[in-house]
């Protein structure tokens, strides 16, 4: 019982927390789409279909759990050529792009 209780107030609060999450402007959405395709195209491929880094396609990253994505983006990875990301986007603005990632 109390094992379903927390369950259910861990489902209801990543819920809250991925609702409560601002959408990036037109024009950041642009940039970001931008960065997507010249920036991590420079390693995962112009088509993101894998390079020096694996490929970034929806079929890829199904299993994948979002909070593993975003913090991939956010703090890179030790030990490869992934950097990280947060000194040029926020922790919203990675959530939407692994969103369009997902959908591409």
């Amino acid at each position: 019982m109390i094992k379903k209780l927390l369950l259910t107030g861990c489902l209801i609060a990543t819920s809250f927390i991925h609702a409560s999450q601002a959408e990036p402007t037109s024009a950041r959405q642009t940039e970001l789409h931008n960065l997507l395709k010249n920036d991590c195209g420079a390693c995962h491929g112009l088509t993101l279909q894998g390079g020096m880094g694996p490929a970034l396609l929806p079929e890829k990253l199904a299993g994948k759990p979002d909070e593993l994505l975003v913090t991939t983006i956010l703090e890179g990875r030790k030990g490869t050529a992934m950097p990280p990301w947060k000194p040029f986007m926020n922790r919203d603005e990675v959530v939407w792009l692994v969103g369009v990632l997902r959908n591409r």
